[in-house]
């Protein structure tokens, strides 16, 4: 299986990022890690041994990214509005220097955003705000409002709310989303949402699922049992659903 190890200084971000490349063609995988995860931690979970066969015969490219989600949602000593704006760079690292990057390598036109945890947020949140970038949409075990407090997971913005928090929480924007034109980019995308029954974050994903529902946007909810959400799951639902 071919794999590639790529690093470059980041404009968006002032500092340098680093990814990995797995695979030759075919559709492209953009893998955000989970919460603080790196660049190599889909392979460190053995992901990509389950997804081999894939990659190997040219069906995936997977392009597994680096988080800075300690200069971001977990940068505790920074105000919330620093985190979110933080968050926005990297979000602008992913469009203007990743993707372009992705498409330079693979002309293929199917670009699927992925992730699990915390990387099902990133994967999702860029997906629901930039459509027309991708076609696809696999998260799994995803959190879709950081702001709210569920067990052991607090408000990742202490009480916090400014526009630029609505416009990444995809269970408050997405309901007042009106544009026809990124409406019929999202009726167009290919959504898939994995989560386990004893998941605190279920109801979150049952209430995005509703969201969709009403605003006529086709998508799978598929639950499983247990709570489903480490990496023995995650290898089992990978060669599924991506």
């Amino acid at each position: 299986m071919k794999r590639v190890y790529h690093k470059w200084w980041s404009e968006n971000l002032e500092r340098d990022m680093e990814l990995l490349v797995f695979g030759h063609g075919g559709a492209k995988v953009l893998v955000f890690p989970t919460r603080g995860g790196r660049f190599y931690e889909y392979e460190n979970l053995r992901i990509t041994d389950v997804l081999q066969s894939k990659i190997e015969f040219g069906y995936l490219q997977l392009y597994c990214v680096d988080s800075i989600d300690a200069e971001s949602f977990y940068c505790w000593w920074a105000h919330p509005k620093g985190r979110i704006e933080r968050h926005l760079q990297y979000e602008a690292y992913i469009l203007d220097e990743v993707l372009p990057f992705m498409h330079e390598k693979n002309p293929h036109e199917c670009v699927i955003s992925h992730g699990c945890s915390l990387g099902a947020f990133h994967a999702a949140n860029i997906a629901f705000r930039h459509p027309h970038q991708f076609r696809k949409l696999a998260a799994f075990s995803g959190r879709y409002d950081l702001g709210e407090s569920i067990e052991n997971f607090g408000d990742l913005f202490d009480g916090y709310y400014d526009e630029e928090i609505y416009h990444n929480t995809p269970t408050h924007f997405l309901p007042n989303l009106t544009c026809p034109k990124i409406l019929k980019h999202l009726r167009e995308m290919e959504i898939v949402m994995v989560i386990g029954q004893e998941d605190p974050f279920l109801p979150n994903n049952r209430n995005l699922s509703h969201i969709l529902n009403t605003k006529g946007i086709d998508h799978k909810l598929h639950i499983w049992g247990e709570r489903a959400h480490r990496g023995y799951y995650w290898r089992r639902m990978a060669p599924l659903y991506i």
